[in-house]
């Protein structure tokens, strides 16, 4: 997703884009590409664990003519996986108010627990729509939770093709197939919770299940 320019403004920008992500058939729904939670974290600016501790409607911009609003949740963060770099702690996230432009409702003053992909924008606000992968935390595979540290990160250069009707083919050698929405009719399904997509020494990328140690072959990857 591209990043909004500094100016308030941006934040108008930024909405504009997320509405070309609807399909000219369905005006009032939230439409994304699909992507397997391996592929969310390589593309995702930040990735945290957080829990929602109230929520607030708020302008989209400073900018008076712009009707726009927006849902700014203040978080507690319980840890960070991605996005160092860009943010120390994460103190509030922003998403469209509108479901129709790809707005996320969580649930505040709970005890739940959320991991959290989103965009970081040139100002340092958080941005996180539908289209990013969020989660409950209780609701993630012991492989996925483990994933977050090391693994999901170690093989980025891996690319995972969603794979609809047969014949499914692999079209490079680093290349996985992702079958959950042909075998299970839903995308996070037993394959998201169970397998990682690995990159070999090769170049060559294959999925693998079960306990991932950082075995020295890991280290080579992204090591020359």
């Amino acid at each position: 997703m591209p990043r909004g320019p500094q100016a308030a403004p941006g934040w108008a920008l930024l909405l504009r884009l997320l509405a070309l992500l609807r399909p000219p058939a369905l005006s009032e729904a939230c439409s994304c590409a699909p992507a397997h939670p391996q592929q969310h974290v390589c593309y995702s600016a930040l990735v945290i664990r957080a829990k929602i501790a109230s929520e607030k409607v708020v302008p989209a911009s400073a900018d008076p003519a712009n009707t726009q609003k927006m849902i700014r949740y203040e978080i507690k963060q319980i840890k960070m996986f991605k996005g160092f770099e860009k943010v120390k702690d994460v103190q509030y996230i922003y998403t469209p108010l509108d479901s129709s432009l790809c707005g996320v409702k969580l649930e505040a003053n709970s005890q739940k627990q959320y991991l959290l992909t989103g965009q970081v924008l040139n100002d340092g606000k958080v941005f996180i729509h539908l289209c990013n992968y969020i989660e409950p935390w209780e609701n993630l595979s012991l492989l996925q939770r483990e994933s977050l540290n090391h693994h999901y990160h170690l093989n980025c250069g891996c690319q995972i093709t969603t794979c609809y009707t047969v014949p499914c083919t692999i079209s490079a050698p680093n290349e996985c197939l992702w079958t959950d929405w042909l075998l299970q009719r839903k995308l996070y399904g037993y394959q998201a919770q169970n397998y990682v997509c690995v990159k070999h020494v090769d170049g060559t990328c294959s999925w693998y299940r079960g306990r991932l140690p950082l075995r020295k072959e890991f280290v080579d990857i992204i090591q020359p």
